[in-house]
């Protein structure tokens, strides 16, 4: 696949985005939106030959710097678009998984088959969340759960140009990180193909805070009210 594009979306990772892209580029040409961090994200990034930063005045947060990253992949006429996270919990050295994908598949969901330094809250939290995600998906998976999706809830994917122009020119709703969710429910509805591959996942801290919570709920009952949205 020679046209992928890594997408970072990144707020105050100074601390590892340095060894993110660079490892990232080994693989693929690499785009970090830096979300109006205080400290020297984007300067890191401009430092390192190869990789380009947009720079955001304001933090528009998830889903305003994936998005930025998704037209700027468009723009600049690549096939496809891998998200990943600018923590380190997501390794680098898996791109060439989602690069050796199957072409056809417009959402290539990066699916945790290991973990490490998870605790346990967070694997039940992300069972949950994909069992009940799932069904606001499509309700008919109650009758037919094995057709479900796997980890809904990873961020580390790979989307198609199609999907990426779905997804900047619909009216998305999501605030956080429940961008991943609505995303993945925009593709399903819109009849767009979607699959996995195993990566592993490192928990590095985190992010989970009251805000993140309310809009996943929140997420979580637009799609359940409004089941035939798109």
């Amino acid at each position: 696949m020679d046209k992928a594009l890594v997408i970072v979306p990144a707020y105050n990772e100074a601390d590892t985005i340095g060894e993110v892209v660079r490892r990232a580029l080994v693989h693929a040409d690499v785009v970090v939106v830096n979300d109006a961090s205080k400290d020297r994200t984007g300067e890191i990034v401009e430092s390192i030959e190869g990789a380009h930063c947009i720079h955001h005045e304001t933090n528009t947060h998830i889903p305003g710097g994936v998005l930025d990253g998704m037209r700027y992949a468009l723009e600049q006429g690549y096939e496809y678009g891998i998200a990943m996270d600018a923590g380190l919990s997501h390794d680098p050295n898996d791109i060439p998984r989602f690069m050796a994908a199957p072409p056809e598949l417009d959402v290539v969901i990066g699916r945790r088959t290991s973990k490490s330094n998870t605790p346990l809250s967070r694997h039940l939290l992300s069972a949950a969340g994909s069992m009940l995600y799932n069904y606001a998906i499509d309700p008919t998976w109650v009758v037919w759960p094995r057709c479900s999706y796997k980890d809904v809830t990873s961020g580390y994917r790979r989307y198609s140009r199609r999907c990426m122009q779905l997804l900047v020119s619909s009216k998305m709703e999501c605030r956080s990180f429940d961008f991943i969710i609505e995303a993945l429910m925009f593709a399903h509805r819109n009849g767009l193909s979607v699959g996995d591959v195993p990566i592993h996942y490192d928990f590095t801290g985190s992010s989970l805070n009251r805000r993140v919570i309310l809009d996943a709920l929140r997420m979580l009952g637009l799609m359940l009210v409004k089941p035939r949205r798109r």
